[in-house]
């Protein structure tokens, strides 16, 4: 998979043992390095997403394409929003 900016991605163990299990990641792709990395590899910048789909960090992570896949879209949440004035009347 060649990811581009705007992808959704999971990165997990496939892409690289230091998002295995847990550490696993949900990230959408803001820019894709041109540096030459080893065979296989690339480096991504984009940000990790909660499972509400709201960016938490930014990273720049190396990982191997061949590991890479799409993400689920994020589970919508209602928004909670402030209670309405009532009025007298």
């Amino acid at each position: 998979m060649r990811p581009s900016p705007g992808d959704l991605l999971t990165i997990d163990g496939r892409a690289s043992v230091q998002f295995a299990g847990d550490r696993a990641l949900t990230f959408r792709v803001v820019s894709v390095s041109d540096q030459p990395t080893y065979h296989g590899w690339i480096w991504l910048t984009g940000y990790v997403l909660d499972d509400r789909g709201l960016a938490t960090a930014k990273r720049e992570v190396y990982v191997q394409r061949a590991g890479l896949r799409p993400a689920p879209p994020p589970t919508p949440h209602p928004r909670r929003t402030a209670p309405r004035a009532v009025r007298a009347g």
